[in-house]
């Protein structure tokens, strides 16, 4: 009898054991086994120290972060799965933005509100890149950057031009600097992209216009940006602006062709600050940055370009604790400072963009001068939202593929034209 007790214990006891070690365990029994999904390796690496500042600070909620890193497409394709079929998804998750519509389909979105971990802090960021994740007054993602455009200017050739940068406050002032450039350094003013959209795209936003209206009605012929995409074209044609090498500002050609110090200025987001480190090593202590020119009075200086929302599904055994170290992670201010430090990324807190440590010396102020923030934190309240529907992923394809090879690449069609072939592209799917 007692050894058929000493049995039924020990089998007792394996058992505890094993489903110890194959689940999740709450506080008090253990770290807490968190699953997340991305497809940035870097952003693994910013959730992995995340993850040891929260432990420290919260020793009876503990975490085990176990991160996979997926492609691109694999990441948003299982991930559709997952909540489609209500099993296998992660705790936490990357979304890209222009992705991030097709998970909040129905009136029971399979993404947790957030509204209620990010209230208190709400106040500090810069709002509209949250209602970029937002649904009937609900947020379901948190951002890793506002992704604010500047111009990034080559003082090298602006002053060989005579220009004062601080003197371009419209796109006029803009083209006025560009005729001077031309003419006194043989440079062309700035590029455009003939097979992507962050060209005009920053534009369209800085004047309240988009590819889709808030009511989800295509609007991408709109008035506004065939104004827009007529005065890129215009440029061109003057000799002020050159059509991208490359067809896009992630090629090799264009790289190239930038670093030689070819063109004077170029419209992109913050983000792209990297990519000059990275790949345009020659120009180092040459360029900064400054506010986007505007059209006219009422224009915002920025536009919050690119981006990927962090949201916790509904499958999540431990929602709240999830939630709690999701918006430490990108709320809790000592880590949106490490947004800029690990990442190289503008943080969704403007409250950090003036402390002294974002002048600290990095790669990026090695190369830019110590004053992004400064220039940042001037545009902080100038940001539009950007209207994301379903159709946005095609709505994004289309301007680069349809839209601005028919009328800057080839210049096969009059940007109205082209404009109108794209918008009827995407009514078709509606």
């Amino acid at each position: 009898m007692k050894r058929a007790m000493l049995l039924i214990l020990l089998v007792s006891l394996c058992a505890v054991t094993l489903f110890a070690g194959g689940q999740r365990q709450d506080s008090g029994t253990g770290p807490y086994q968190l699953s997340f999904w991305t497809f940035q390796d870097i952003h693994r690496q910013f959730y992995d120290d995340a993850v040891n500042v929260w432990n420290q600070r919260n020793p009876n909620r503990q975490i085990k972060l176990v991160t996979e890193v997926y492609g691109y497409d694999d990441n948003h394709n299982k991930l559709l799965i997952a909540l489609q079929t209500g099993q296998g998804a992660p705790d936490m998750v990357d979304i890209e933005i222009s992705h991030f519509a097709n998970y909040l389909q129905g009136s029971r979105p399979q993404l947790e509100p957030l509204n209620d971990v990010i209230s208190s802090t709400l106040q500090y960021a810069v709002k509209s890149r949250f209602d970029n994740y937002a649904k009937d007054g609900n947020y379901y993602g948190i951002d890793f950057h506002v992704g604010a455009t500047v111009v990034y200017y080559n003082t090298e050739i602006m002053n060989a031009a005579g220009v004062n940068i601080d003197n371009i406050k419209t796109w006029q002032d803009f083209v006025a600097a560009g005729q001077q450039v031309k003419q006194r350094t043989g440079k062309y003013m700035t590029a455009y992209e003939t097979t992507e959209h962050w060209s005009m795209y920053p534009m369209m936003n800085q004047r309240g216009s988009d590819v889709f209206g808030p009511d989800g009605s295509v609007i991408l012929d709109n008035a506004i940006n065939i104004e827009i995409l007529e005065f890129l074209l215009a440029n061109i044609r003057s000799g002020i602006a050159v059509k991208c090498p490359g067809g896009f500002m992630h090629s090799e050609e264009w790289y190239g062709y930038m670093n030689r110090g070819e063109v004077g200025a170029i419209l992109m987001p913050a983000w792209y600050l990297g990519r000059f480190t990275d790949y345009m090593p020659d120009l180092k202590g040459k360029m900064t940055i400054r506010p986007m020119p505007i059209f006219r009075q009422g224009d915002k200086r920025s536009a919050g370009m690119g981006g990927t929302g962090t949201a916790v599904t509904s499958q999540a055994k431990n929602k709240q604790l999830v939630k709690d170290f999701l918006a430490f992670a990108k709320m809790d201010r000592d880590q949106n400072i490490k947004m800029w430090t690990i990442l190289g990324f503008d943080p969704l807190r403007w409250d950090v963009w003036d402390d002294p440590v974002m002048k600290q010396s990095n790669k990026y102020t090695d190369y830019f001068g110590p004053n992004i923030f400064d220039i940042l934190y001037t545009i902080k309240d100038e940001f539009n939202p950007l209207n994301i529907t379903p159709h946005y992923p095609q709505g994004i394809t289309t301007l680069q593929k349809t839209v601005m090879p028919a009328a800057l690449e080839s210049e096969t069609k009059t940007p109205a034209q082209a404009l109108r072939d794209g918008a009827n592209e995407l009514r078709a799917l509606q």
